[in-house]
């Protein structure tokens, strides 16, 4: 229905053309390749082309060297990229000369990055020695005892005592203190330190090393915080020369980006082309609009000969044409529905319109709501032009039909009779027409809920019949429970029951019975036999009729089972409608509760909850009925994209 028209593109040439094919479809931005190889059944004498592509190392080295820079580079178009490639040059010394720039100076910035670190906490357990007097460079003449500066977590510096008695030496002198550790210095004699050492060690001693520098402790400070000061200095100058750089080349960098992204992409091409002597064979997929655009590039080459056939050719639709959607501006945004479930094969039909009229109907219907419906809508457009979101451009036309319905049951923000005044002045009515909550329109509304779904089943079977005779499936279209048989008894079925119970009428005869209940059930029970002879294939006797006997059985079993099931899912929708009622119910109980100020607050945070909570349950539910009740049965969404070359986003 509203699937794109494709058509097949076989073009041979000389392979000294083929680099200037590749680029010429590629830069049209309409051909999708294809496997050439797979469209030939005796492929013996075809050679794949799977070179390296000689643009691909020098492309990766940039975009990382770019990505280290953090860096977006915006492609130049096509014509640009044409006029620059002759100044290119030697684009490969350029792009490793300019990334070898690039990394001596990120080398040299994390260099002084890390230098800073180390002396950042250098200078932070230094500063903890402070004010005591301690003159390092007298301390290292020591010769007797060494001395140890540092911390340790002060759980271990209660179980000190418990190691003095076996060595007097473990004694820790504190100094200073944070949450978590205590600061200070133990010292032993020269032949007991490595002894000590290790049972400090084995208590999270960390050590600071004071004896490595110079001076007093206020001195050592002193000297780390200029020396951090000289490498903050260092780091700066490091990064202005980045800026520098990336200033000075940003020009030459994007076109030689853009030309080597262009020159990967066109290359790759060649991965789908098979060689036969010294030719090439090259196919793929190109929308019928655009034929006229293929012709007049190809017609440019000397050796090239190319075919272009229809899509719906029995010979090319085995395999599988990529799909590409075309509907109306108004159904576009359900095709994100559509491709959520997966996209219809080329001779399928788009089920995309029908999912726009029927979701639209089934939210409304069960969040109807004048007030909350134009908060929805508002949301829609919130979501789609400031986050765009794809599910916003939904949301504003389930939001428009929330108000609507909401309009007819009289429901805004949940004041049930808010809109009286209106029906009396236009309708002359005393009230609203539809009062949900009333015990005998509650039955109304199950009854038109369980009438609604007994209308989309049937317009759901009445798709897979079209669709599968226009794929000439003769099986489903006719014999299956989806086609002609299953419509007839799925008719039958409820026109008896609602003639024989609602009407009082003798509906289920035994002629009616047989001809319009046992037959389709015939029918759908000998399906593949019957559609096989209807499609003249010779084989339809099946192997075993004793298997065939007993899998039908349970198969047409759970068919009419599936009629029942999927007739009574729509029940939901009727309790949506109450369920939706029935909590706006609660809120302002709630609220009476509270006078003043409380009420109005109350309120609002009911209709903001109710508004989260079943917005959410309504869509999802609304989205089941599309996929299970109705999909299941003509949608089977096993086609692939439609994805032409494309250098760029959006091209």
């Amino acid at each position: 229905m509203a699937v794109a028209k494709i058509k097949i593109l076989n073009v041979i040439g000389r392979m000294s053309e083929l680099d200037g094919v590749t680029t010429s479809l590629g830069k049209s931005g309409i051909f999708h390749p294809d496997n050439t190889l797979s469209f030939y059944s005796n492929t013996s004498e075809f050679i794949p082309l799977n070179e390296e592509n000689p643009y691909a190392e020098t492309l990766h080295a940039l975009e990382e060297t770019l990505n280290s820079l953090g860096r977006h580079i915006e492609l130049l178009d096509i014509p640009s990229v044409e006029k620059i490639a002759s100044s290119i040059g030697d684009w490969r010394n350029y792009a490793k000369d300019f990334s070898a720039s690039v990394a001596d100076l990120l080398a040299r910035r994390n260099e002084i990055d890390r230098r800073i670190a180390d002396d950042s906490r250098e200078l932070e357990k230094v500063s903890h020695f402070v004010g005591l007097g301690l003159n390092l460079d007298e301390l290292r003449e020591c010769r007797f005892i060494k001395i140890r500066f540092g911390s340790i977590p002060k759980e271990s510096y209660q179980k000190l005592a418990s190691y003095r008695e076996e060595n007097p030496y473990i004694v820790f002198f504190p100094g200073a203190q944070d949450e978590e550790r205590l600061w200070g210095m133990y010292c032993a004699p020269v032949e007991q330190i490595k002894e000590v050492d290790r049972i400090f060690s084995g208590l999270y001693f960390e050590r600071t090393r004071l004896n490595e520098l110079s001076g007093t402790t206020e001195t050592a400070v002193t000297h780390l915080q200029e020396k951090l000061a000289q490498e903050a200095a260092d780091r700066d100058e490091t990064g202005r020369k980045i800026e520098e750089l990336w200033n000075r080349e940003k020009t030459a960098v994007q076109n030689v980006y853009s030309w080597l992204s262009e020159e990967y992409v066109f290359f790759n091409i060649r991965r789908y082309a098979a060689r036969y002597g010294d030719n090439f064979i090259l196919t793929g997929w190109v929308p019928a609009d655009g034929v006229q655009n293929i012709r007049s590039l190809l017609d440019r080459f000397q050796s090239v000969k190319y075919t272009l056939d229809n899509a719906e050719d029995p010979d090319v639709l085995v395999h599988s044409p990529p799909v590409k959607l075309k509907n109306k501006r108004l159904f576009r945004p359900f095709e994100y529905y559509v491709e959520l479930y997966g996209l219809p094969s080329y001779d399928e039909v788009d089920p995309t319109m029908l999912v726009a009229i029927t979701y639209v109907i089934l939210f409304g219907i069960m969040f109807a709501d004048l007030g909350q419906g134009l908060c929805i809508l508002l949301a829609g457009v919130l979501m789609h032009r400031k986050f765009k979101m794809p599910l916003g451009r939904i949301l504003v036309p389930c939001g428009i039909s929330s108000s609507i319905f909401g309009f007819l049951f009289g429901s805004v923000f949940g004041f049930e009779h808010a809109l009286d005044p209106v029906y009396r002045s236009l309708f002359g009515l005393p009230e609203k027409p539809i009062s949900v909550m009333e015990p005998e329109m509650t039955n109304k509304i199950i009854y038109f809920a369980v009438g609604l779904g007994i209308f989309l089943v049937i317009v759901a079977i009445l798709m897979n019949i079209y669709s599968s005779l226009r794929r000439k499936n003769y099986t489903n279209g006719l014999f299956g429970p989806n086609g002609v048989a299953g419509l007839i008894f799925y008719c039958a079925i409820v026109f008896g029951l609602v003639g024989q119970l609602a009407a009082g009428l003798k509906i289920f005869t035994a002629p009616y019975v047989v001809c319009l209940i046992v037959l389709p059930i015939a029918a759908m029970f000998f399906r593949e036999t019957l559609g096989a002879l209807a499609e003249g294939r010779s084989d339809w006797k099946p192997e075993s009729w004793g298997d065939y006997i007993m899998q039908n059985f349970f198969e047409v079993f759970e068919f009419l089972l599936s009629f029942l099931t999927n007739t009574m899912s729509f029940i939901r929708v009727g309790a949506f409608v109450l369920v939706h009622a029935g909590m706006m119910m609660v809120v302002f109980m709630l609220a009476e509760m509270t006078p003043g100020l409380g009420y109005v607050l109350i309120v609002l945070i009911g209709n903001a909850f109710v508004m989260a909570l079943e917005g959410l349950l309504v869509g999802i539910q609304a989205l089941r009925l599309e996929f299970y009740e109705m999909f299941s049965r003509f949608f089977d969404g096993d086609g692939r994209p439609f994805t032409p070359v494309a250098v760029r986003q959006g091209s």
